[in-house]
């Protein structure tokens, strides 16, 4: 039962004031501005804006600086502040084929057709804490390098010319929108991917994680991760064609899974899939795994009663913000409930010790 709460709107003001001053933090330190968030904390701000469902960095950092550091409270701002804005219409399916890519490896052809490209990672550096950091000092820049402008095959397509990866099925069918609709089970793949890219990047790690160590069986390699920039073009009725809108960075990964085959299906290789916004390539493999993960019913796989297999289970649980909210409530007022669960105890200790007496008088 919830129930109203009259009185201390003083305090609630006083609170919320006194956060601003803890946001703020001591004047003697220069004010954070959101062009620092934006170009200097770039993946908190991917992170925040894939998990919020919009690509906006300029709003992501306003939401970072104004949730202290929270993330989860900025993906909060963030997708409450997506729910008052207007839909004009939908883009077209970006082509990642056609990607300008920074970053773009493969760990399972060394030779990969179109190169690899190691672009920015943390992937070859010493976890050792940079002082020079704290130096304040200028850092050298890196020679400036050209992404990628010719189109970047997917390594994927070489496997599929062989017939070693199973066939994607195409549909014409508009997939659902996750961000309009509830999500009933069971659903469909294009729907558990939407769950997955807006999870919580903790979450779907812990399960993709655990796929690995055996519950589930899904022993990966990672056929191709990318990252670059991709057009985004929507479709003009009144002019009969598409128009570019704009460019997005993406994170795409595709993993390449061993499958022995089932009563439909022959032995092949299958993949798992992972696509987000930003630089956000812990979290595109771990979508990938999970995604392969879930696919096992459609696959003709045994159920092996693993909990990344358990569709309703992760896409329920993956949401980090249904996940605050129901967990946070329960530090707000709950006098009443607690004080009939305090009566009820007080009755049941009343009913158990004159029935102790009882049992003594009767001995």
């Amino acid at each position: 039962m919830y129930v109203a709460v009259k009185g201390g709107e003083k305090a609630i003001e006083n609170a919320h004031a006194w956060m601003a001053e803890e946001r703020r933090g001591s004047p003697d330190v220069e004010e954070l501005s959101l062009p620092q968030i934006r170009e200097q904390l770039g993946l908190a701000v991917n992170r925040v804006m894939a998990e919020g469902s919009m690509y906006d960095p300029d709003l992501a950092a306003l939401a970072i600086k104004q949730a202290r550091g929270d993330l989860i409270e900025a993906i909060f701002l963030i997708r409450a502040y997506r729910t008052t804005l207007p839909r004009f219409g939908c883009s077209c399916p970006v082509n990642t084929a056609d990607m300008a890519c920074d970053r773009r490896i493969s760990a399972t052809f060394k030779d990969a057709p179109g190169g690899q490209v190691l672009g920015p990672t943390f992937d070859y550096t010493h976890r050792l804490l940079d002082f020079k950091l704290a130096a304040d000092g200028d850092v050298p820049l890196a020679p400036e390098g050209v992404p990628r402008q010719e189109a970047t095959p997917h390594i994927m397509q070489f496997l599929k010319g062989e017939d070693l990866i199973q066939d994607e099925p195409e549909t014409d069918a508009a997939p659902g929108d996750l961000t309009r609709e509830p999500m009933e089970f069971p659903t469909t793949r294009p729907l558990r991917l939407q769950s997955l890219t807006r999870g919580d990047e903790g979450f779907v790690l812990g399960m993709a994680y655990s796929t690995q160590r055996g519950y589930a069986r899904n022993h990966a390699f990672v056929g191709e991760l990318r990252i670059g920039t991709v057009a985004v073009e929507m479709d003009i009725p009144e002019l009969g064609f598409s128009i570019e809108i704009g460019d997005i960075e993406l994170t795409e990964c595709e993993t390449v899974n061993q499958f022995k085959g089932s009563k439909t299906e022959p032995p092949q290789f299958t993949r798992g899939y992972g696509l987000v916004f930003g630089q956000s390539e812990r979290k595109a493999i771990a979508m990938a795994l999970v995604d392969r993960a879930l696919r096992w019913k459609e696959l003709g796989e045994d159920d092996q009663g693993a909990p990344a297999q358990d569709e309703e289970f992760v896409l329920s649980h993956s949401d980090n913000i249904q996940a605050t909210g129901f967990l946070e409530h329960i530090k707000l007022p709950h006098y009443v409930d607690f004080q009939s669960e305090l009566e009820l105890i007080r009755k049941l200790r009343r009913e158990a010790q004159d029935l102790a007496k009882s049992k003594g008088a009767a001995e």
